[in-house]
């Protein structure tokens, strides 16, 4: 192995197997149905300016690894927001105003989700409210200011600034559009998930659906996750292996894999992952992943800017990937797991395998993207 090892160990915190795996397409479809997620497609495919994001080959990379194929879907081309996220609140924000120009949408957001929520209020002409946490760098409230939002800085972490957005909106009467789902509230983050299985449908459109043997999902509060795999049991024949990645210090969801049920982790310190640093998955995605999740790894912030670099200046690939924070550990995650023998081999990865990573973001923070690659 040259560029990826070159003397340098690439870390893993932990790994664990799903011993209540059993993959249902029905019951997942019972979740998210194959009619959300069609008029999803169906919507969002008639956007103006809409085209499917390319699906890039890693081929130096496979083959350092002895893999057949590594597929890395390039979310940073999705529409000018530059993260799969436009597919999301942008489509919920459609969904729940059908037409009216006087609901006020809102919501609270770590950067990707408000932004889409904000861009998909000004296509429609409405009012938008976004609640960010202090530690939102100016840079992303700037980018949602940009589309015509109010940006509102709350003091504390994200949880302070969803806390303050529901307070706020139900005193103002505002449409909340979130991302996550809480008791009784479940049928916008079921859209925004119906939003995000777009990516599926655009890759089995790309490749031979039955070439994915792999599929590396990250997970913050698990919307991403567990649309793409209601996207495996729309669109694919085969069943996959799937692994989730999140960062250690928040693996909600490989502790609620763990024990079975959905488990609150106090995050002690924010991960450079900072869309994936979440401490509770979210109700809807956790009744699809609880059982169609066969693996789960944790990572810590140590490759991500290494991973980041190479992606950018083509060790990885014949095209310069624009990755951002979110979008290293899907990569991270497969070489760490090929590096260790046994997780290779319980993965069951060799040279038949191809692996479909999720690349969700690039520079939506152009001035921390720099600093990263730079380091």
């Amino acid at each position: 192995m040259t560029i990826i090892s070159n003397g340098h160990l690439w870390k893993y915190s932990e790994f664990i197997e799903n011993k209540n795996f059993s993959f249902d397409k029905s019951k997942i479809l019972n979740l998210l149905s194959k009619k959300d997620i069609d008029e999803a497609y169906l919507s969002i495919s008639n956007w103006e300016n809409y085209s499917p994001t390319p699906l890039i080959e890693l081929n130096k990379l496979s083959k350092e690894l002895n893999l057949n194929k590594i597929f890395y879907k390039d979310e940073s081309k999705r529409f000018n927001l530059k993260s799969f996220k436009a597919l999301g609140g942008a489509y919920a924000v459609e969904k729940i105003t059908k037409g009216n120009k006087d609901i006020v949408v809102a919501t609270a957001t770590a950067g990707n989700h408000g932004r889409s929520v904000a861009w998909g209020a000004r296509r429609l002409g409405l009012k938008c409210k976004i609640f960010i946490s202090e530690y939102v760098s100016d840079a992303r409230g700037q980018a949602m200011a940009e589309l015509g939002a109010d940006v509102i800085k709350v003091k504390g972490n994200y949880e302070n600034s969803l806390i303050e957005c529901i307070k706020q909106s139900t005193k103002n009467n505002w449409q909340i559009v979130q991302d996550v789902a809480w008791k009784n509230y479940t049928i916008v983050p079921k859209y925004t998930m119906a939003g995000y299985t777009v990516m599926m449908k655009e890759i089995i459109d790309q490749i031979d659906q039955n070439k994915i043997s792999h599929i590396i999902l990250q997970a913050g509060v698990g919307g991403m996750a567990g649309a793409m795999i209601a996207g495996i049991a729309r669109y694919l024949k085969n069943v996959p292996i799937t692994l989730i990645v999140e960062p250690d210090s928040a693996a909600c969801v490989m502790e609620s894999i763990k024990s079975g049920k959905i488990e609150k982790i106090d995050i002690k310190k924010e991960s450079l992952m900072g869309g994936m640093s979440c401490g509770e998955v979210s109700l809807v995605p956790w009744e699809i992943l609880k059982n169609s999740v066969k693996f789960c790894i944790s990572l810590p912030d140590d490759d991500i800017a290494k991973t980041m670099k190479f992606l950018g200046n083509c060790s990885f690939s014949e095209e310069k990937i624009i990755a951002g924070e979110n979008s290293a550990p899907g990569v991270i995650s497969l070489i760490t797991s090929c590096e260790n023998d046994k997780i290779r081999e319980r993965l069951k990865l060799n040279s038949n395998s191809n692996i479909l990573v999720i690349g969700c973001e690039g520079d939506t923070d152009k001035e921390m993207y720099q600093k990263l690659i730079n380091q």
